[in-house]
Parts: structure tokens; C-alpha cells; sequence
């Protein structure tokens, strides 16, 4: 018993030792894992000291950006709605001041005819007793209200209209093939009130039915266009006043003064709306001048469409003298497919090298390449007073690049004539109205200025003459000549797509429309809300004091991208298109595209950025 009783004793000794061993290493694990845990606590709070510091800086700098961003839009949205179309429209700016109230301000003048004897086409509409018609405009639902009815037994058949590049004067010529055109000057009031000028005495065209009225660029000639004996006359203007002379400066006949070929309607010849055979041969038994577009570069040639001819003349043109001084070249108008063309219209481009001529008889329009280099080398040429520009004869500033249809394949062209073309104010869309179709065409501007098509859109009418848009380029006002009408459509800037307002007014037989947006009488540059001018950049903005950009992101002078857009207010206007929109456009000069002003923008922001977060670290 003694024996077991000593073998027993160290055992259990040896157990409680390994129990206390086993308490003691328990107690070191506890501790050494209650400090593990106070070192991960401590380190998760330090973690999240530090992502919630750095959660409330980054959030600090996407607010920053925000607010940044915010601003430049407003600022670009305010730089660009400043002119109502100035990102909407590469051309569309003016010397004069308009007035801010477009709403209020902006005038449509209509003209329609008044006695169907007297064309060489035959309307189906109703004879206008009253000739002129002047519309206020609405642009927030595209309405219309009637200010003022004049021209009753005294301005006959007004057919086209020019519109002053500089001052509330507009010009109307009237058209009649048996007595020499005239053209009556008004200067218009807000309130629709036209006022003659001259004494009220109409100026002599210089030829009958006169189509066409083009300003020079300085403003000081005007170049009117007779379709039925193709005459081109060239009459003073005072820059000042927009008064035209008494008497015509120059002529110029592309017959050489040999007589007219084929008879006017009243006496046994064709009616000129029609588009068959016999009658596409008397239209072309005669050179039929349609307009005169001088050239937006240089201002040197004067591009002629002639519709008897199926040509487009090149002239040289003395803006100096007033003087048409020869033909430089002709080119045809078209494919030379054998059937003809019939060139109406020539519209240039606001910022491609490409002119757009409208073939009126074989429904197609043509689009040419425009050699700049050669427009110089003639202006440098005649500049320079060289005696002979024989070198010159023959050689064309325009190539053909491309003719596309103006109606769908399948539709006759004998039921079809072409109206009007026009290149919208942004330069992504060019424009043409169909007789007999009775639609708008409305093209896609792609790569070099060449054409798709957008679609084809019913005028809620028939016989769409001629076409307008007002001046933010939203509204698109068609005259529907043989139904008496004048309807509204809304035009989409992004698709091209046009879609009827609803808007339509009762005018007999209207012919023309022209936008007359108010000019106000001083000299100086437009601006916007709180002073900050058309072209104002970021830097404009700082240092006008403008408070929407946040004090601690405001870039530093030096780091600005800096605005390289030069005013196209500044030259002078070749007057290109019937539009009201003026085409300023020097040879060094060309207006930036949106993808342009974006780029400009979007290196504005990143300089913005890159300042917050020097800022910040």
C-alpha cells in the first residue's frame, strides 16, 4: 500500500503541474490574442479614419468636379444661346446688333403674286390683292401674327427678297416679262411699319423678270438677275443707308444682246412650270440667268446659274468699279447624262470647300468641290492690276463630286421642278423643296461636304416655291404657292427631321419668305447675361468676377486654354445665299466646328481637374 502510495503521489503532482501549465499557456494565448485583437481593432478604426477621410476628399473632389463641370456647361450653353444659333450655326452672325427680345423682334417678310399674266410660268393659286405681307414671329410655338398688308395695285408680282446684312432694310424686286423689272427698298420697323426708301421711287433692274438680288461685301453694290432676257445689272448702294442709286452701274448680257428666241406665255409660248419635253425645249431655246452668288473667300467671281443652258458661268467681278468685267469659265451643271438640268440655285458650305447647285428640271442636286487656291490666285492676280487674266479663261474654281436625287427613285421627274436649296445654319444639313413632289428633301452633310438623305417631308401643300427658317434654325416656314398657304414645321437640329406644328396661314399665292431679325442701332458687340461676351472662355468668365465657378478651382491665368476663335463679325459679306444669315467668311478665317468647340471644352475641364486635385494633394 506504501508503495502505490508513493508511485501515486508524483502523478498526481504531475497532473496538477500540467494543469497549471495548461491554465498558464491558456491565459498567455488569451492575452497575447486580447492584445491581437486590440492591435486589429485599432488598426480597422485607423482604416476607417482613414477611408472615411479619404471617402470625404474624394467626394469633396467630385463635388468640386461637379460644380466645375456645371459651370462650364452653363458658361458654354450661355456663350453659345447668346446669338440664338451660334452653335447651331457656323454662319449665322451679323455686324449689326440684334435685339435680345427675339421673341418680340423678329419679322417674317411673305410676298405673293399678284398678276399671273405677266410670268412665264402659270401659278393655280389665287392672285394676291395685297402683295406684302409682314409677319411677328413667336419661336416659343412657332406662331405668327400679321402686322401689316401693303402692295395693293402697286408693287406687282414681288418675287424675291433680300434682307440687309447690317441694317433693318429690305429689299424686293418684282417680276414681269413684258416690262423691266423693279426693286422697291423699305426700312422695317419692329412693329411690321415698312418705310421707302428713295423718295418711294422704285430702282430699275435693267431687265425683265428679275429672280435674284445679291449684296457685295462692302456693302456697296447690289447685283440683281433677270431670268427672262438673263441680264445681270450691278446698281450703287450707300453702305450707310442701304439706299440704292438712281442709275444702273454696269451690264452685263450673256446673249451679246442678240433678241429672245422663244415667245412669252401670252403670246403662244410654253408655261414654265411644266417639266415635258416640248416645254423643257422652249425653257432652253434661251440663257435663263437664275441667280448670281459671289464667291464667300475672295469675293472676286460670281457664280451664274443658267437654267437655258444647263450651265453654271463664272464671272469676274470688280467689286471696286461695280463691275461684271468678263466670263471666266463655264461648267456644266450635272452628270452630262443627256437629259437636262436645268441649274435654279448655288449655295456655298459655312465651312467645307463645297458649293451645292439645285438642278431644278432634272430634280437632282450637284455638289462641287471649290478650289480656294485658284479664287486666291485670281484675287491676288487682280489685286496686283495685272492688264490680261487670259490665263485664267477656262480653268473652273469648282469640280463636280457627287449628284444626288431630290425626290425617290421611282417618282417621274416630268411630274417634278426644284424650289429652293438652302444649307442649314449649323452646315449638317442642306435643304430643298419640290414642285409636284410636294415635299422637302433634307440631306445629311457628310465626310468633304458630300450628301445623304435624311427623308423626304409632306409641305401640307402643293407647289412649295420657297422656304424659310427662322433665325435659331428651329422653325421651318414653307410658302405652298398653288394652295394659298404658309405652314410652320419644327425642325430636330440633331436628326434633321422636320414634323408640322399645326401652324398654317392663309396667303394667296405666296412666293417668298424672308427672316427679318431686328437690328438694334448702335455699334457694339453683342453680349449676354452679366457681361460675358459671345466668345467668352473660361478665363472670360474668371475674370469678369463670375461667381458660378468656385473661388478654390478657378484656374490659374496661365493654365487657360485660350479661345482662338476669331469673330466672324469682322471682314465683310459676299451676300451668298437668299437667307438672312450672313456667310462673313475672309480666306484665313474659318469658323470652328462643334466638334471644334467641343474638343475646346473638354480640355477646359481636364485643366479644371488637374488644378482641383493639385489643389487637394
Amino acid at each position: 500500500r506504501t508503495s502505490r502510495l508513493k508511485y501515486k503521489t508524483p502523478s498526481t503532482s504531475r497532473s496538477s503541474h500540467l494543469c497549471l501549465s495548461v491554465k498558464r499557456n491558456s491565459l498567455v494565448h488569451t492575452k497575447r490574442k486580447n492584445r491581437q485583437s486590440e492591435r486589429n481593432s485599432s488598426s480597422s478604426s485607423n482604416d476607417r479614419t482613414t477611408h472615411r477621410s479619404f471617402s470625404l476628399k474624394t467626394q469633396e473632389q467630385n463635388a468640386y468636379a461637379k460644380q466645375t463641370q456645371h459651370a462650364i456647361t452653363n458658361i458654354t450653353m450661355r456663350k453659345h444661346l447668346s446669338s440664338s444659333s451660334s452653335i447651331i450655326s457656323a454662319a449665322s452672325t451679323s455686324v449689326g446688333k440684334r435685339s435680345n427680345s427675339q421673341d418680340e423682334e423678329q419679322l417674317f417678310f411673305v410676298t405673293s403674286y399678284s398678276n399671273f399674266d405677266k410670268l412665264a410660268h402659270g401659278p393655280r393659286g389665287t392672285e394676291a390683292t395685297h402683295s406684302l405681307y409682314i409677319y411677328s414671329f413667336h419661336p416659343s410655338d412657332g406662331s405668327l401674327v400679321l402686322l401689316n398688308v401693303q402692295g395693293s395695285n402697286a408693287v406687282l408680282n414681288p418675287a424675291f427678297t433680300r434682307y440687309h446684312p447690317k441694317l433693318n432694310v429690305v429689299y424686293t424686286c418684282t417680276e414681269d416679262i413684258e416690262e423691266e423689272g423693279l426693286i422697291y427698298s423699305y426700312k422695317l420697323s419692329p412693329d411690321g411699319q415698312l418705310i421707302p426708301l428713295d423718295d418711294n421711287a422704285p430702282i430699275k433692274a435693267g431687265g425683265t423678270s428679275t429672280c435674284y438680288l445679291t449684296i457685295d461685301r462692302e456693302q456697296k453694290h447690289m447685283l440683281a438677275v433677270n431670268y427672262w432676257n438673263s441680264t445681270l445689272a450691278v446698281i450703287p448702294m450707300d453702305p450707310n443707308t442701304g439706299a440704292l442709286g438712281k442709275e444702273i452701274k454696269s451690264m452685263y448680257d450673256p446673249k451679246g444682246g442678240k433678241k429672245m428666241v422663244a415667245a412669252a406665255k401670252k403670246d403662244g409660248g410654253v408655261n414654265h412650270s411644266c417639266n415635258d419635253t416640248s416645254t423643257i425645249q422652249q425653257r432652253q431655246a434661251d440663257p435663263h440667268s437664275h441667280a448670281l452668288v459671289l464667291d464667300p473667300f475672295v469675293g472676286t467671281i460670281a457664280y451664274v446659274p443658267d437654267l437655258g443652258k444647263d450651265v453654271i458661268r463664272e464671272f469676274l467681278y470688280n467689286s471696286k468699279d461695280g463691275k461684271i468685267e468678263c466670263e471666266m469659265n463655264m461648267l456644266p451643271s450635272g452628270l452630262c447624262t443627256g437629259h437636262p438640268d436645268g441649274p435654279r440655285y448655288l449655295e456655298f458650305h459655312p465651312r467645307y470647300n463645297v458649293a451645292y447647285v439645285v438642278n431644278e428640271l432634272s430634280s437632282t442636286v450637284a455638289v462641287f468641290e471649290v478650289d480656294r487656291d485658284l479664287l486666291q490666285e485670281i484675287d491676288t492676280a487682280v489685286r496686283n492690276g495685272e492688264d490680261s487674266l487670259e490665263r485664267f479663261r477656262g480653268r473652273s474654281t469648282l469640280r463636280l463630286i457627287q449628284s444626288i436625287r431630290t425626290i425617290p427613285n421611282a417618282f417621274p421627274n416630268t411630274l417634278n421642278t426644284c424650289g429652293r436649296i438652302c444649307v442649314h445654319q449649323s452646315g449638317r444639313f442642306v435643304v430643298v423643296s419640290n414642285r409636284g413632289h410636294q415635299s422637302i428633301c433634307v440631306y445629311k452633310v457628310m465626310k468633304r461636304g458630300r450628301l445623304d438623305v435624311v427623308g423626304h417631308f409632306h409641305t401640307r401643300g402643293e407647289t412649295p416655291r420657297h422656304f424659310q427658317f427662322d433665325h435659331s434654325g428651329q422653325y421651318l416656314l414653307v410658302a405652298n404657292q398653288d394652295t394659298d398657304s404658309l405652314a410652320v414645321f419644327s425642325f430636330n437640329l440633331s436628326t434633321g427631321q422636320i414634323q408640322y406644328t399645326g401652324n398654317e396661314y392663309r396667303v394667296p399665292s405666296p412666293n417668298f419668305v424672308c427672316c427679318c431679325p431686328m437690328y438694334q442701332n448702335d455699334d457694339e458687340d453683342d453680349e449676354v447675361e452679366n457681361g460675358i461676351t459671345n466668345n467668352a472662355t473660361i478665363a472670360d468668365v474668371v475674370a469678369s468676377g463670375d461667381h458660378e465657378i468656385p473661388s478654390s478651382v478657378r484656374p490659374h491665368p496661365e493654365l487657360v486654354v485660350g479661345n482662338n476663335t476669331k469673330n466672324m463679325n469682322d471682314g465683310n459679306s459676299s451676300d451668298s445665299d437668299d437667307s438672312t444669315i450672313r456667310t462673313d467668311r475672309p480666306l484665313s478665317i474659318i469658323k470652328p466646328s462643334l466638334e471644334e468647340q467641343l474638343k475646346q471644352a473638354q480640355e477646359e475641364i481636364q485643366q479644371l481637374r488637374a488644378m482641383l486635385l493639385a489643389k487637394n494633394n
